[in-house]
C-alpha cells in the first residue's frame, strides 16, 4: 500500500520542527513514498526550497500549512494575551491541489499576517470560505477546532461544527486520523470513524511528523521547550 505523509513541519515551524528540508524528502525517497506534504505552522515560507528539492529527488511536493485558526481573527483583546493565546486558536490543515488552491492558500497565509496577526498569524473560518477554492481541509489533530469540540463541549455540539465544515467543502474535507499514543487522541478517533461512515466522508491517516529520525525527538523537545519558557527537565512542562 502506497503513503505519503500528509502533515509535515519542516525547520520552518519555528521552535516546533526539528526536519531540515533536504535530508526530509530525502528520506521520504528512501522510503518509496512518492509525495510528500509541507503544513508549517501558520507560514509557507519553506515552500520554494520544499518544492525545489521534491523536483530534485524525483518526489512530488504537496503545498499546504497548519493555519493558526480563530473565531475571529480582527479580535483584539485582553483574553487573547501571549500566555492565552493557544487556548484561542485552533489549529486548521489546508492542502493545494492545484494553481488555484495554491494561490488561495498564498492569500490565507499573508492575511493571517496583516489582518489577524496578534501574537500569531490568525485567519477564521469566514476567511477560509471566501478562499476555499482548490483547497483541501482535514479534521486535523488535537489541537483542531473539531476535535476540541469533542473533547470539550461534547458529541452533538461537535457534530454540528463538523457539519458546519463539510458544508464548506464538501467532497474536499477529509477526516484526519492520528494515533500517537494519547488517550484523548483515541476518543477523537472513535468519534470521527462514526462521522465518516454517517456523512460518507473519506479519511486519511497522518502522523504529524516533527522531526525525521527517532534520535532527533531530544533536539525537538528542546525547541518546544525554548518556546514554551520551560525547564527541559521539569516533569510538568507539558
Amino acid at each position: 500500500m502506497d503513503f505519503s505523509h500528509l502533515h509535515v513541519h519542516t525547520q520552518y515551524s519555528l521552535l516546533d520542527g526539528a526536519a531540515p528540508i533536504k535530508p526530509l524528502i530525502q528520506k521520504a525517497k528512501q522510503h518509496g513514498m512518492g509525495a510528500l506534504a509541507i503544513t508549517d505552522h501558520g507560514n509557507m515560507f519553506g515552500v520554494p526550497q520544499f518544492c525545489n528539492e521534491a523536483k530534485k529527488e524525483g518526489v512530488k511536493p504537496i503545498i499546504g500549512c497548519e493555519f493558526y485558526l480563530a473565531k475571529d481573527r480582527m479580535e483584539r483583546s485582553r483574553k487573547v494575551s501571549e500566555e492565552n493565546a493557544e487556548k484561542h486558536t485552533f489549529h486548521q490543515v489546508l492542502l493545494a491541489k492545484n494553481e488555484t488552491g495554491y494561490r488561495n492558500l498564498s492569500k490565507l497565509c499573508s492575511l493571517g499576517y496583516t489582518e489577524g496577526f496578534y501574537y500569531k498569524p490568525r485567519i477564521d473560518r469566514e476567511l477560509i470560505a471566501l478562499h476555499k477554492e482548490g483547497l483541501i481541509a482535514t479534521t486535523c489533530c488535537l489541537a483542531s477546532e473539531i476535535n476540541q469540540a469533542i473533547l470539550t463541549k461534547g458529541k452533538e455540539e461537535a457534530e454540528k461544527l463538523f457539519v458546519a465544515w463539510l458544508d464548506i467543502f464538501g467532497e474536499d474535507y477529509y477526516i484526519e486520523l492520528q494515533r500517537h499514543g494519547i488517550k484523548e487522541q483515541d476518543q477523537c478517533n472513535e468519534v470521527l470513524v462514526e462521522w465518516a461512515k454517517k456523512y460518507k466522508v473519506k479519511m486519511i491517516a497522518t502522523n504529524d511528523v516533527h522531526y525525521i529520525d527517532a534520535k532527533d525527538s531530544e533536539a525537538q523537545d528542546i525547541l518546544l521547550c525554548m518556546q514554551m519558557g520551560k525547564d527541559f527537565d521539569d516533569p510538568n512542562r507539558m
